[in-house]
């Protein structure tokens, strides 16, 4: 309850100055920490006043310094200094306003974890030289694909290739691909490996002859003029057509190997693509996958999602397969192809671990449409930085998810590759 103020003479009761002397002293020794800032990141900090109801804070001085203002009891705004400052709370009490009283706190505002990492060119007279990121953006069959490719930041700390790569190609009959591969940590030509798996499997499928084949067995399984034998007969054709452009890539690195006198092992990589093409009755979409990378699709009204390629994922280092590897081509590399038709898709998503791993944590994840949801949401600029991917006014967006992928990650800075039709 509040205390009424008597006056005798002009002076207030001695007991109530004694009463306002005490709040302002609770107040100036009340132990206050401030929330850490962090160097260029959006800082905010409110001052919880419910224990002092008679304080009021009329400035804090030295706070230009940081780059904040404050306002109705509240810091913000974006750190221009990774120090620490000493800052001067000027208050007083309501029924004493004249007399203004100083109450002293420090304010910390760190560097930002990303700047403690070295960003070191690499060296372009390398063999085998490419770009430390890259991207693409344009029409696949009568949707849009953006993809982006960033060197992770361990790479960067140490001045090493980007090991991931990508290709996207507008194949004859209106047919498509897109092929991502990660290059193993391990393998010296990781860098190349990958280049080369994402190029080859794409070169073969631009055969005309092949998507013929394909899409002739295509025609066999979705039209109700076959019986179940002809449709299982068409489905194992198509599936022959894939694994052959699969082993066309293992000679493709087998043959660089040999040519550069060195082990195949050095081209260890990853495999995912996505072959598709828009049907009368449907979209198309073969895949393959060798290695932790998962290929994802979403449906129309995201209530949906679903895995469309096994995963190799170990619970210890070099659970991992690669394309490189023979033990890949034996009986059940079947399982590895996959055909899928649907009549439409929100998204199709393909990614490296260096996405997979920060942002969905574990396996089963990929096939909750929540953690999609979150997934998307990030993409649309709820996260740390406000980075957005803008899927409706997509003028720059590869840009725009360049940007994205260079989000922190507490232990995860491997390179970041993600490719999204829409």
């Amino acid at each position: 309850m509040k205390i009424p103020l008597f006056y005798f003479g002009g002076d207030k009761d001695p007991k109530r100055k004694s009463i306002i002397h005490q709040e302002k002293e609770d107040f100036k020794d009340a132990h206050w920490v401030l929330k850490n800032g962090i160097f260029k990141k959006f800082y905010e900090f409110s001052f919880e006043m419910e224990e002092f109801p008679n304080i009021r804070i009329k400035n804090i001085k030295n706070l230009e310094e940081t780059g904040l203002v404050f306002e109705n009891s509240r810091i913000f705004g974006i750190p221009i200094t990774n120090t620490v400052h000493d800052l001067d709370i000027e208050f007083f009490h309501t029924e004493d306003q004249d007399n203004i009283d100083i109450k002293k706190v420090q304010l910390f505002i760190n560097t930002d974890p990303k700047d403690l990492w070295k960003n070191i060119p690499t060296d372009k007279n390398t063999d085998f030289y490419k770009d430390d990121e890259a991207s693409f953006y344009g029409t696949f069959s009568d949707k849009k694909i953006v993809v982006a490719s960033k060197r992770g930041r361990a790479h960067a700390h140490e001045g090493k290739f980007r090991e991931d790569d990508f290709a996207v190609n507008t194949l004859p009959g209106n047919w498509n691909i897109v092929s991502v591969s990660d290059g193993a940590g391990s393998a010296v030509m990781a860098r190349a490996a990958s280049e080369l798996v994402t190029a080859s499997i794409n070169d073969f499928f631009s055969s005309e002859e092949i998507l013929y084949e394909i899409e002739k067995n295509i025609h066999l399984i979705y039209s109700k003029k076959h019986s179940t034998q002809e449709q299982n007969e068409a489905h194992q054709n198509i599936i022959r057509c894939l694994y052959e452009g699969v082993l066309q890539v293992h000679h493709v690195l087998e043959k660089t190997a040999l040519e550069n006198n060195l082990s195949i092992n050095d081209f260890h990589a990853t495999l995912i693509f996505s072959l598709v093409k828009k049907f009368s009755f449907g979209y198309v979409i073969l895949s393959f996958g060798v290695g932790d990378c998962p290929i994802n699709i979403i449906n129309t009204d995201f209530s949906e999602v679903k895995l469309l390629n096994s995963m190799d994922v170990g619970e210890f280092s070099g659970g991992t397969r690669f394309i490189t590897m023979k033990e890949v081509f034996n009986e059940q590399i079947v399982s590895r192809f996959t055909m899928t038709c649907v009549e439409d898709f929100s998204y199709l998503v393909l990614m490296t671990d260096g996405i997979y791993d920060p942002k969905f944590l574990t396996e089963n994840k990929l096939e909750d449409i929540e953690s999609w949801n979150t997934f998307f949401r990030d993409l649309n600029g709820d996260n740390e930085d406000q980075t957005q991917v803008n899927f409706m006014n997509d003028i720059g967006i590869d840009q725009q998810l360049l940007q994205w992928t260079d989000f922190w990650s507490r232990g995860n800075h491997d390179d970041r590759t993600l490719a999204i039709i829409y």
